[in-house]
């Protein structure tokens, strides 16, 4: 059995070519033409898929099949301000005899924060924010317009960031609705989407080497040499681009208002009225918003938030021993915090940008201790 030609067809943007390759992993999988692991404690509960951005192209369908694979003892589905993926995640799970469960990341005001930043960097009151535990792609009919306003209300964002960028990229300019086709199945654009488009144009424009890092050295603002460098490394130069275009102080960034995103009493009516759970995000402890941990959690029970997730990569090895100390104990803090309030707990990488990890390191020290409870709550929800 060709299993290249397998994985790569279960990432296809054709859900029919998905679908069809799925079928065939699961024969596979049960004539032994593939080995499955035996199922461990490893997990991943955070996995944006291509529906929203997968760092290395997979579809859910490959999500699952890769849980699968690995012995992964439960997987999740998280993308950004859509449920696309869902009925096809929740399919693949069900064929594929893996435990799983699936969500939506977006993000909120929360007025009550306004002055403060929580896990969104540089942007006092918005919140990172996700609910999980939705069982279908299909909303009910009383929250079909709340989805639709998130699906248009990023790809407005997304769709502004391109009109400021182009002016400052030119010749290097791409189109919106042709990214949308080209680079995603259904149409929801996201800023690494954009940046993978902007190299791919630049190329095309600059087909000559020394020009085109001549290009890149002025747009970014760094020397000619580590342009040279960034052309070899199309990971780190489309990280350069959002950095240097997008982010605060880029010329494609824009400040959200407080009416740029949903608020969270209203994101959440919206999840329990799809029957999921909301879930406060938790970014590292450091923020004046997350720093008040107690407060917080208060505040998101008091809206109906009843879960919460983390990402433990970002959280246990720090650039120095002493901030790898410091993000250990905001971890414990968290950890410890959420138990308390009764709040179950999901973990993962998101795998939303290329290198991040397909699982994370349980044998850690710091996150062993902690596995225990990790899967309590993967077991509240799956």
């Amino acid at each position: 059995m060709n299993i290249e030609n397998l994985e790569q067809r279960l990432n296809d943007f054709d859900p029919a070519i998905r679908k069809a390759a799925l079928l065939e992993a699961k024969t596979a999988f049960e004539n032994k033409e593939i080995e499955a692991a035996e199922v461990s404690d490893i997990h991943n509960m955070h996995c944006h898929s291509f529906f929203s951005y997968n760092g290395y192209g997979y579809s859910p369908s490959f999500i699952v099949y890769l849980a699968k694979k690995m012995g992964f003892y439960a997987v999740g589905l998280v993308d950004f301000d859509v449920l696309d993926g869902v009925d096809e995640f929740s399919e693949a799970l069900e064929l594929l005899n893996v435990r799983g469960c699936c969500g939506m990341e977006t993000r909120v005001f929360i007025p009550e924060l306004a002055d403060k930043e929580i896990n969104s960097p540089g942007e006092p009151g918005i919140a990172y924010h996700l609910g999980c535990g939705f069982k279908s792609g299909k909303v009910p009919a009383e929250q079909k317009a709340f989805a639709e306003m998130l699906r248009k209300n990023a790809n407005f964002r997304t769709r502004k960031v391109v009109e400021l960028v182009n002016g400052y990229l030119a010749p290097a300019v791409i189109d919106f609705d042709e990214v949308a086709k080209k680079y995603t199945p259904f149409g929801n654009v996201t800023e690494r989407h954009v940046c993978s488009a902007y190299r791919d144009a630049a190329s095309a424009v600059f087909t000559d080497k020394a020009e085109l890092a001549a290009f890149w050295s002025e747009k970014l603002g760094i020397e000619l040499a580590e342009a040279e460098k960034l052309l070899a490394n199309p990971v780190k130069l489309e990280g350069v681009i959002r950095s240097k275009t997008m982010k605060s102080g880029g010329v494609g960034y824009v400040k959200p208002s407080p009416e740029s995103f949903p608020t969270l009493s209203d994101m959440n009516k919206f999840i329990t009225g799809c029957n999921a759970v909301p879930t406060l995000a938790w970014l590292n402890g450091m923020s004046a918003g997350e720093n008040a941990l107690d407060e917080l959690i208060k505040l998101h029970k008091q809206y109906g938030t009843a879960a919460a997730t983390l990402i433990p990569a970002r959280n246990v090895e720090g650039s120095t021993p002493e901030k790898s100390a410091a993000l250990q104990a905001e971890l414990d803090r968290f950890i410890a915090a959420c138990a308390q309030a009764d709040l179950p707990l999901l973990a993962g990488t998101e795998m939303n940008a290329p290198g991040q990890l397909l699982v994370d390191d349980f044998e850690n020290p710091a996150l062993k201790k902690h596995l225990a409870l990790l899967l309590g709550g993967v077991d509240k929800f799956c």
